[in-house]
């Protein structure tokens, strides 16, 4: 389930700081209504750091394979 906060809730920080280690995804903090940031735990934070990571290594090496015939093998 999607977490939207309003902004005011911040105070509250064990509150939030909890939330975000429980739910393992972002909590989208609204201001007047509108988004205005995330909050992730750090856990998360990594997680979408190495996930992005690997997903940049993967494209960076699938641009590479469209201009050599060169193929590398783990053998």
């Amino acid at each position: 389930m999607t977490n939207i906060i309003p902004i005011k809730d911040l105070k509250n920080t064990s509150f939030i700081s909890q939330m975000c280690r429980e739910a393992h995804e972002p909590i989208y903090i609204t201001k007047n209504g509108y988004g205005d940031m995330v909050v992730l735990s750090m856990e998360s934070f990594k997680n979408m750091q190495f996930e992005s990571e690997v997903y940049y290594k993967l494209l960076e090496a699938e641009r590479e394979a469209e201009h050599t015939d060169k193929r590398y093998s783990s053998k």
